[in-house]
């Protein structure tokens, strides 16, 4: 490799409200080229922190126990890794809960690792940071859709810079405690209106591992836009699926069952209220837009 001087690790901890992962990248450094990384591991633990907060109000003793477990593994993890660097940032569920700073504080005493929680425009932000979307002479204006346990994000991006963004509390976890009320869903399709449909030629871009999921479901190759005729049948082939077979014939694990169609029927609605028919799906995540704002601090 051309001007090759060396690989160090970097680490991205997301503490989302269905599940926490730890994303270790290579970071690679050449003479007169800015860092680049690519993916080296990524561990994913299904902790329903959002199940607290969003019925409770507060982390349950039980759930702080496993968050803390969580981080003394990731941990550990770094460490044979050979971490040099990492960032951990938590959202909706934390966000949301009336505990939320004492848990961090408590998981930072106890493992060492400091969390930041994040509000929801920076959350939004981070999305937007990939590397597919911040290419010289990029014309494209993007609408990022990224849903959660807790919150979908809505971002509209162009020659990079964020025209647009909003927050709204639906997610696959509010959902199936029946936590979302008309008044919400209603100001969702209103901002979807008065923002989304003023742009011309718009490409919807969805984030999120439930649109990973079903993505993957549909049969399409990666970079093929999932059209919204194919993202119906796909949602309706899952929602008739009994658990067992999700689990076994779809390999979904326990914590995503639930959660994908519920999580699906968000993109489906954003699709329909701005008439649009597609949505890309390119498979990146907050936790890869933390690993550009490490780059960034470099």
């Amino acid at each position: 490799m051309k001007g090759f001087k060396e690989i160090k690790k970097f680490a991205t901890i997301d503490i989302g409200s269905n599940a926490i992962r730890l994303l270790i990248s290579n970071v690679i450094f050449r003479e007169n080229f800015n860092p680049e990384a690519t993916k080296n591991a990524l561990v994913r633990v299904p902790i329903r922190l959002g199940q607290d907060a969003f019925t409770l109000g507060l982390i349950s003793d039980e759930n702080i126990s496993r968050l803390i477990d969580t981080m003394f593994s990731f941990k550990l993890l770094m460490k044979v890794h050979k971490v040099e660097k990492h960032l951990a940032y938590a959202t909706s569920a934390l966000r949301s809960s009336s505990n939320g700073i004492k848990v961090i504080r408590d998981v930072e005493y106890k493992t060492g690792i400091s969390i930041k929680i994040i509000d929801a425009k920076k959350e939004g932000a981070l999305i937007t940071k990939d590397k597919l979307f911040n290419y010289k002479n990029n014309l494209n204006t993007y609408c990022f859709i990224d849903v959660g346990g807790g919150s979908t994000e809505l971002t509209i991006f162009k020659n990079g810079k964020i025209l647009k963004s909003n927050s709204f509390k639906i997610g696959g976890v509010r959902l199936i405690n029946n936590l979302v009320t008309k008044k919400t869903w209603n100001s969702f399709e209103e901002w979807i209106k008065n923002n989304i449909k003023n742009f011309k030629n718009i490409r919807v871009i969805g984030l999120g591992g439930n649109i990973n999921k079903i993505f993957k479901i549909s049969g399409l190759k990666l970079g093929t836009p999932l059209t919204l005729k194919k993202l119906n049948s796909t949602i309706s082939k899952v929602d008739k699926m009994s658990y067992i077979d999700k689990t076994l014939k779809l390999k979904l694990n326990p914590d995503r069952v639930d959660v994908i169609v519920p999580a699906g029927k968000i993109y489906q609605f954003l699709l329909n209220c701005s008439e649009i028919n597609q949505i890309e799906v390119p498979k990146i995540g907050l936790a890869d837009g933390m690993v550009s704002e490490l780059l960034n601090k470099l």
